[in-house]
C-alpha cells in the first residue's frame, strides 16, 4: 500500500500578511469597488439559485452555477490577506444566504428539478459557440450545462471559507454537495463523465479530494478515483496516460484551460496516495504548459485553450490565467522548486495586475501580449449578461483571484522553516515551533532590486530561513547583519540556518538589469524586454512616437532613467531609453500599459541580443547581452 506523500512546500501557519505599496493598494481597491458592492449591484449571483423552479424559468448561461464560487474563493482568499474585518462580515453574510439555497438532497445550481446534474436544461441557453477564432453568434440554442462545473467552485469556496474561519455549516454545505455526487454518480451505474462538457464537469475530482483530505470520508476518494477513470473515456482529456506517453499538453485530448482544474485533482491524488504516476503526470503537464503556452506576460492559452506556440497572439482569458497560477501553486507545493514561485511572480505582476482596472472595479476577459484591454461586461455582455447581473461572466467573478493567490505562496514552510518567496513592501507573521516569526521587508521592489528583511520575535528561534533567488537574477548578494552570505545560485533557494534574534537583518540586491526573450514565429523579429520580474511595454500615452515605427533599442546599451509620466494616471513604473536613431523612447510596467485604452506593444525591436532557448533553468528564455 503507498503511504501519503504530503507537499515539500504549504502555506505557513497562521500566516498573517499586511501588504503595502502597488498591491495594498489593489487589494484596498478590489476590496471596496469590487468584492463589497457586487452582490447588491448583481442579485442573480444568489437569487439565481432561488429561482431555479420558478415558471417562467430564467435564462442562464450553462456556467452560470459557477458565479457565486469564483466569487467567494477570490474574497476568501483576499480577505486572507488583508484581515478586513468589514470584508469578513460580508462574506460570512454571502456563505449564510448561499447555504440557505441548497436543496434538500445538497444540489446548489441554477437549473430546474429534472435537470440536476444532467447533460441538458431547458433554461441553460447560449448562443454563441467557440470557433477557432473565438466565439461565434449562432441563431439557436444550446441547452447542455457545466452543472458539475459550477458545483465544483461552489465547494472550493466553501472549503476554503471553513479553513479560515471553522464554519462547520460551510463545510457541511460542500459535504452536501460531495454526497449527491457520490450518491448519484457513486456504485450507481452513471458515470460523471456522461454529464457533458466534460474537462469542466470532471473538475469535482479536486474539491472531492481537499474534503477528504479534511474529513478522512473514504467515499469521497473514491468518487475521486471513479473520476480518474473517467480521465479516458473518449470525450475526455486522458490526462495522466498521455503525460505519462511524454505528450505535450497542447496534443491532448482536451487542452482548453478548464482542464487544469481537474488535473488539481491529480496532484492532490499524489498528495493522498503517494502513486508516483501522479506526480510525474502533473509535473509533465505543468513544465509542457511553462514552455509552450505561458507568453511573455506570464499569462496562458491562446484562444482559451493550449495551441503549443508561446507567440500566439489569440486572446488570453483571464480564467485561463487564473487557472494557470493555481495549478502552480499545486506545483510549487510538489516540488519545492523555486523556479515555480519565480513563475507565479511573472504571472502576478503582469498578467494577474494586467488584468485589472487600476480602479480595481472591473477585470479584462483577454490580457493580450499586446494590443488593448477590454472590461469583460464589455467583451462577454453579449452571451453572459442577464437581468440581475449586468456585471456578471466567467472572468468578472475569477480575475481578482490573481492577488488572492499571493496568500498561497508568498509564506510557505517546509516544516522546519520558513521559505520567502514574495518580494516587496509587506509584513508577513507566521507561527514556527509555538512560535510568531514576523519578516518585515523594507523595500520598493520591483523598482528595484534592493530588499531589507527584518526579523521579529520575543524569543530567540533556530530556523532555517529560505530566500527565494530568482532564475534571472545573474548576480545576487546577500548579507545577514552585514556579514556577505556566499553560494547564492540564481534559480534556487537559498538557505540560511541560525539562531535568529529579533532585529535580524537581512539584506537582498537582485541584479535588475535588462534580460530579453528573443521572439520566434508570430513574434519573430522582436523581443520582449524584462526589467527584474517586469515585463516592459509601450504605451503611446507616455511617448511622442507612435506604435507605427517605434525604434530599436541595443541591448549593448540597456541602461535607462526612471521618469514621470506627469500625468493623474501614473504608471506603476516608467523607465526612459535612448533607442539606436537617438530618439527616447518610454517604457512602461506591463501591468500599467493600456490602463487608459491605448493599445500597447510588450514585443518590441532590440539589435545585439541572440536567442537562448527554454530549459528548466531558464523558462523565461531571456538572456543579457
Amino acid at each position: 500500500m503507498r503511504t501519503r506523500r504530503p507537499p515539500i512546500l504549504n502555506r505557513a501557519c497562521d500566516v498573517a500578511t499586511s501588504m503595502e505599496g502597488e498591491i495594498g493598494r489593489r487589494l484596498e481597491a478590489v476590496t471596496e469597488q469590487w468584492i463589497l458592492p457586487t452582490p447588491l449591484a448583481n442579485p442573480a449571483i444568489l437569487e439565481m439559485f432561488r429561482d431555479r423552479d420558478r415558471k417562467p424559468l430564467q435564462n442562464r448561461a450553462p456556467w452560470a452555477g459557477e458565479y457565486a464560487g469564483k466569487y467567494l474563493t477570490h474574497a476568501v482568499q483576499i480577505c486572507r490577506l488583508t484581515r478586513d474585518k468589514r470584508l469578513k462580515d460580508h462574506i460570512k453574510w454571502f456563505v449564510k444566504e448561499l447555504i440557505s439555497l441548497q436543496a434538500k438532497d445538497g444540489y446548489l445550481g441554477p437549473f430546474p428539478a429534472g435537470s440536476h446534474l444532467t447533460r441538458f436544461a431547458p433554461n441553460s441557453i447560449d448562443t454563441y459557440v467557440w470557433t477557432d477564432n473565438g466565439f461565434t453568434y449562432v441563431d439557436g440554442n444550446n441547452q447542455s450545462t457545466w452543472d458539475a462545473w459550477g458545483h465544483y467552485h461552489i465547494m472550493l469556496g466553501l472549503i476554503l471559507w471553513h479553513d479560515l474561519t471553522g464554519d462547520t455549516k460551510a463545510l457541511g454545505c460542500a459535504r452536501k454537495i460531495a454526497d449527491l455526487f457520490c450518491n448519484k454518480f457513486l456504485n450507481s451505474g452513471k458515470r460523471l463523465v456522461s454529464v457533458g462538457s466534460t474537462e469542466m464537469n470532471l473538475a469535482p475530482i479536486h474539491a472531492l479530494c481537499l474534503l477528504y483530505e479534511r474529513t478522512g470520508q473514504g467515499r469521497y476518494l473514491a468518487m475521486a478515483k471513479e473520476i480518474e477513470k473517467d480521465f479516458r473515456a473518449k470525450s475526455a482529456g486522458d490526462y495522466i496516460r498521455q503525460a505519462l506517453a511524454g505528450k505535450e499538453f497542447y496534443q491532448t485530448p482536451k487542452p482548453r484551460w478548464e482542464s487544469l482544474h481537474p488535473i488539481q485533482g491529480i496532484a492532490e491524488l499524489y498528495f493522498i496516495t503517494g502513486q508516483d504516476k501522479y506526480r510525474q503526470a502533473f509535473e509533465q503537464i505543468w513544465w509542457s504548459i511553462v514552455k509552450l503556452d505561458r507568453h511573455n506576460n506570464g499569462g496562458f492559452s491562446s484562444w482559451e485553450k493550449a495551441q503549443g506556440n508561446p507567440y500566439h497572439p489569440g486572446s488570453i482569458e483571464t480564467c485561463c490565467t487564473v487557472a494557470w497560477m493555481a495549478l502552480s501553486v499545486d506545483m510549487l507545493r510538489m516540488t519545492g522548486t523555486s523556479i515555480v514561485a519565480d513563475e507565479l511572480e511573472l504571472s502576478t505582476l503582469n498578467s494577474g495586475l494586467g488584468m485589472m482596472s487600476p480602479s480595481g472595479r472591473w477585470v479584462t476577459y483577454n490580457t493580450p501580449m499586446e494590443g488593448r484591454r477590454t472590461a469583460s461586461p464589455v467583451d462577454c455582455t453579449a452571451f453572459q449578461a442577464r437581468p440581475g447581473q449586468p456585471e456578471l461572466n466567467c472572468c468578472s467573478v475569477n480575475g481578482p483571484r490573481a492577488l488572492g493567490i499571493i496568500d498561497d505562496w508568498a509564506l510557505m514552510t517546509d516544516g522546519n522553516g520558513l521559505v520567502v518567496n514574495y518580494y516587496g513592501p509587506c509584513e508577513m507573521t507566521a507561527s514556527l515551533a509555538k512560535k510568531r516569526i514576523t519578516i518585515q521587508q523594507t523595500t520598493n521592489y520591483p523598482m528595484t532590486g534592493k530588499i531589507i528583511l527584518r526579523i521579529q520575535s520575543k524569543q530567540t528561534a533556530n530556523f532555517c530561513l529560505k530566500l527565494r533567488i530568482p532564475h534571472w537574477s545573474a548576480e545576487t548578494r546577500v548579507s545577514v547583519n552585514g556579514k556577505s552570505v556566499g553560494k547564492v545560485v540564481p534559480g534556487e533557494y537559498l538557505a540560511i540556518e541560525r539562531k535568529w534574534r529579533s532585529g535580524d537583518l537581512v539584506r537582498l540586491n537582485l541584479d535588475m538589469s535588462l534580460h530579453y526573450w528573443v521572439g520566434e514565429k508570430e513574434c519573430r523579429g522582436k523581443t520582449a524586454i524584462f526589467r527584474g520580474p517586469i515585463l516592459l511595454a509601450y504605451d503611446p500615452r507616455f511617448n511622442e512616437i507612435g506604435p507605427a515605427k517605434l525604434p530599436a533599442l541595443d541591448s549593448k546599451q540597456p541602461k535607462g532613467r526612471r521618469v514621470s509620466a506627469k500625468s493623474w494616471l501614473e504608471p506603476w513604473m516608467l523607465w526612459e531609453y535612448t533607442a539606436i536613431d537617438g530618439r527616447k523612447l518610454r517604457l512602461c510596467d506591463y501591468a500599467s500599459a493600456g490602463a487608459a485604452g491605448d493599445p500597447y506593444k510588450s514585443w518590441l525591436a532590440v539589435r545585439n541580443i541572440s536567442k537562448a532557448r527554454f530549459s528548466r533553468q531558464n523558462p523565461l528564455r531571456s538572456k543579457r547581452n
